[in-house]
């Protein structure tokens, strides 16, 4: 029982932390409004918490409870707030402080899954050398050229080309089409004005995740666990790329 508890509580932890790191960029807080921060902040927590309870099979009353308990600190230290008794970091910090007691609480109740981990990508070593591989995105979101696309356009044709997986014929006209996509994707992120040609990059490199999935899906052309590792990092990039846009 302890093991498990703490094994549920880190998971809990780490996912708490990713969320805020991986989703905080994706809207700026004002540091003058505890209300409007806290509330992002519950709900980047909240959300990879819950991503990462369903992946470990928790039934929906675990994860309403562990959101509610992302929420509740929050909300009851804004009270006094509003009533001008104490400044926006005690809300902030102390919703922090209180919202990991009442996580544990949660824990307590919910100590594991209801039927073990969901099978998929996430329970595969390729996921989590692609998550290490694309730290520095998730640290330091950035832009990448358009020429970066020229890797999502080839890599499958390049490698069914030595596996010899391009037939029947349906399969190499797929993977044409496909690269001849991304040479017109560089095109157009070239020829674009400002920071479209960046949307472009980044969502051409966040769609190639999906036609990652499709592969390890069907186990066609490329090798499963290379599918997983790509999807991942595509994933992960796009996001960094259009992240760094949007900032």
């Amino acid at each position: 029982m302890t093991l498990r508890f703490l094994r549920h509580f880190a998971e809990m932890l780490v996912a708490m932390y990713v969320g805020m790191l991986v989703l905080g960029p994706l809207w700026p807080i004002p540091t003058d409004r505890a209300d409007v921060a806290s509330f992002v902040m519950a709900t980047d927590m909240s959300l990879a918490m819950a991503v990462w309870m369903w992946h470990r099979s928790h039934d929906r009353l675990a994860i309403g409870e562990m959101t509610a308990a992302m929420y509740a600190p929050f909300a009851v230290l804004l009270l006094p707030w509003y009533a001008g008794l104490w400044s926006s970091g005690i809300v902030l910090v102390g919703g922090h402080v209180l919202g990991i007691l009442a996580m544990a609480a949660v824990v307590l109740r919910h100590p594991t899954g209801s039927a073990g981990p969901r099978t998929g990508p996430l329970t595969r070593w390729p996921t989590a050398l692609a998550l290490l591989a694309t730290v520095d995105n998730v640290v330091d979101p950035r832009p990448l050229p358009a020429w970066s696309l020229v890797v999502l356009a080839v890599s499958y044709l390049l490698i069914g080309l030595l596996r010899r997986t391009l037939r029947p014929a349906r399969v190499l006209r797929r993977q044409l089409a496909a690269a001849g996509f991304y040479l017109t994707l560089i095109a157009v992120a070239l020829l674009a004005p400002g920071d479209v040609g960046l949307w472009v990059v980044g969502t051409g490199w966040l769609a190639h995740a999906g036609w990652d999935w499709w592969h390890h899906h069907h186990d066609a052309v490329v090798p499963r666990p290379f599918a997983e590792w790509c999807g991942v990092v595509d994933a992960v990039i796009g996001i960094s790329v259009l992240v760094s846009v949007a900032l």
